[in-house]
Order: structure tokens, then sequence, then C-alpha cells
């Protein structure tokens, strides 16, 4: 039988805890990403516990522009935080969602909106009828832990 969707949120979760607590490379220009992107990420924190803040941080180091959105706060890691989605700088090549279903159905027209190349589901943040509107929008629909992407050449 199939791991259960909880199964591979714990599993998820498991991987970015680990590779979360590795030492950064010596040699970062090997992970660089061909072409940096703007990768918006949509429940932003201040708090360096947090796996967006990890997120953050490892995106701005790895080459990509990170734009935080949360309406809670008005800056992260110096870098103005938006209220939403519509309102940051166009265009967005990824969104990384570190928010769960019930705060992210409300968002999903907006999310679908901005049109961005891909969404990433950060472990817990899976939300299914979002991903049937992105893939029906036509746009990529990854869940995944952005810090193991990053740290393995995935992103």
């Amino acid at each position: 039988m199939p791991p259960s969707h909880r199964e591979r949120s714990h599993e998820f979760l498991f991987k970015c805890k680990q590779l979360s607590s590795l030492p950064r490379p010596i040699n970062r220009k090997m992970n660089r990403p061909q072409r940096s992107e703007t990768v918006a990420i949509l429940g932003a924190s201040p708090k360096p516990e947090r796996y967006a803040y990890k997120a953050f941080e490892m995106l701005r180091e790895y080459g990509n522009r990170p734009i935080p959105i949360n309406p809670a706060f008005d800056e992260i890691l110096g870098e103005k935080c938006y209220q939403k989605i519509s309102d940051t700088p166009k265009p967005i090549d990824t969104i990384t969602l570190y928010l769960g279903e019930a705060r992210s159905n409300p968002l999903i027209d907006e999310i679908v909106e901005a049109k961005p190349r891909r969404i990433i589901m950060n472990p817990g943040a899976e939300n299914f009828a979002l991903a049937e509107k992105a893939e029906d929008a036509g746009i990529e629909v990854v869940e995944g832990c952005t810090l193991v992407m990053l740290r393995t050449g995935q992103f």
C-alpha cells in the first residue's frame, strides 16, 4: 500500500530537518542556479526557527531573489514584507508555500493569477484544490521541501 499523504508529509519534514542541519557548502558558487529566480515566500516569517525563514536565507545565499509575503510583518531580513501576492514586484518565477491548507484556500485565485512558473508546496502546506487549479492553468506544482531542493541541486 502506498504511503498516505500524512506519512509523505512527515517524511518531507524529516528530510528538511536533516538537511537544514548540515553545514553550508564551502564553494557556494557550485550550488547557485544557472539563472536567478524571483521567489515569493508565502507565509514568510522573521523567526529563525521557522522553515520559511531558513528558506529565505538559503534562497538568498543561492543567488535567488526571495520576496517575503505575510500581512503580519513589515520587514523580514531587511526586505520589505508584502501584504499579499498582488502587491509584489512581477514577474514571480516560483511561489514557495509555507501556509497550511486552511490558510491558503482563500488565496487560491490570487496565487494562480500571479502566474508563477511553479508552486512549491512545502511539507504541511499541501493543498489539492490549489494544485488542481494551478495545473489547469499550466503552472507546475511540486510537493517538496525548498531547503532540500536547494541543497540537492533540484531547485
